[in-house]
C-alpha cells in the first residue's frame, strides 16, 4: 500500500495529520456555527409557532368576543322591545283610567249641575208660588176694597 501511496506521490503522515485537521476543522465548525445555528433556527421556529398558535387564539377569541356582542345585543334588544311593550301596556291603562275619572267627574258635574238646576227650579216655584200668593191676595184685597166700596 506504500508503494501505491509513493507512486501517485502521497505521504501517509501528510495524509494523517490532514485527516486529523479536517476532524478538528469539522468538530470546530459543528461546535462554534453548526449547533448555535442550529439553536437560532430552532428558537425562530418556536417563536414562529407561538405567533401562529397566539394569531388562531386570538381569531377564536375575536370570533367568540363577536358571538357574545350579538347575543348581548339581541338580548338588549329583546329587553328594549319588552320595556317598550310594558311602557306601552302602562299607557293604554293609565290613559284608560284617566279617562274613567273624567268621565266619572263629568257625570258627577253633570248630577251637581242637574240637582242644581233641579234646586233653583224649586227655589224659582217657590218664588213663583209666594208671587202668586201675594198676587192673589193683592187681588182679593182689591176686589174686598172695591166691593166694600160699592156696598
Amino acid at each position: 500500500m506504500e508503494q501505491l501511496f509513493s507512486a501517485f506521490g502521497v505521504d501517509w503522515r501528510l495524509l494523517i495529520i490532514q485527516g486529523i485537521n479536517f476532524a478538528v476543522l469539522i468538530s470546530a465548525l459543528t461546535y462554534f456555527l453548526y449547533k448555535p445555528m442550529m439553536k437560532m433556527i430552532d428558537e425562530r421556529r418556536a417563536k414562529i409557532a407561538e405567533g401562529v398558535r397566539k394569531a388562531e387564539e386570538a381569531d377564536r377569541n375575536l370570533l367568540a368576543a363577536k358571538e357574545e356582542g350579538e347575543g348581548i345585543i339581541g338580548a338588549a334588544a329583546r329587553d328594549a322591545e319588552a320595556l317598550a311593550a310594558a311602557a306601552r301596556a302602562r299607557a293604554d291603562e293609565k290613559g284608560t283610567e284617566i279617562l274613567r275619572a273624567a268621565e266619572a267627574r263629568a257625570d258627577a258635574t253633570m248630577r251637581d249641575a242637574a240637582a242644581r238646576a233641579e234646586e233653583a227650579q224649586r227655589l224659582a216655584m217657590q218664588e213663583s208660588q209666594r208671587e202668586i200668593a201675594r198676587a192673589a191676595m193683592l187681588a182679593a184685597e182689591k176686589i174686598l176694597r172695591s166691593g166694600g166700596e160699592k156696598a
